[in-house]
């Protein structure tokens, strides 16, 4: 299993993301008291929650880059609501594909390459004028460090948060076999 965690640190955001992520699930923060949104979804965060869909959805891959016995993943609509001709892209990372990975230099990499081209969207929508991933392996703690920078137009950081891509054994696979 694998698992996309933030990291605390220096640079968190002001704002909690409007999804709430307990590291295996997300789902989305409702307003709250906010009066001009009674019974909505809190939209206060846009870009911290931006980001999460975009590392934490799994992407749709080609059927020459799905592992042996795997099943393609990735958002429903992507493979048919998908409207190019305005500038649509898939969402999601190809982080997923390194499930059966181990976390070393050259699968930082990759974890750097997946999450820049999931965060390429917000550079094409223009929420964002550059995104900035470095992946650092941590094989000791099983896991390869995200630093992700954000900055806008004039050049002035927006979102600076680290996040951790976790490895962990499969439920049930991690005990010995009964005899």
């Amino acid at each position: 299993m694998i698992r996309i965690v933030p990291l605390s640190g220096a640079g968190e955001p002001l704002l909690s993301p409007d999804t709430m992520w307990d590291g295996m699930q997300g789902d989305w923060a409702l307003a709250g008291d906010d009066r001009a949104n009674p019974g909505g979804l809190r939209t206060k965060a846009e870009l911290a929650t931006a980001v999460l869909l975009c590392l934490m959805t799994d992407a749709r891959v080609e059927p020459d880059e799905l592992p042996p016995e795997e099943q393609n993943r990735g958002w429903p609509g992507d493979s048919f609501d998908l409207r190019t001709d305005l500038g649509e892209r898939p969402i999601g990372s190809k982080l997923w594909l390194l499930r059966r990975s181990t976390a070393s230099d050259a699968t930082a990499v990759k974890a750097e390459d997946y999450a820049r081209a999931a965060l390429q969207p917000l550079i094409d929508q223009r929420a964002v004028s550059s995104a900035d991933v470095v992946a650092t392996a941590d094989p000791a703690q099983r896991r390869i460090d995200l630093a992700i920078t954000l900055k806008d137009r004039d050049g002035a950081v927006v979102y600076d948060r680290r996040f951790g891509v976790l490895w962990e054994q499969l439920r049930g696979l991690d005990r010995p076999l009964a005899e």
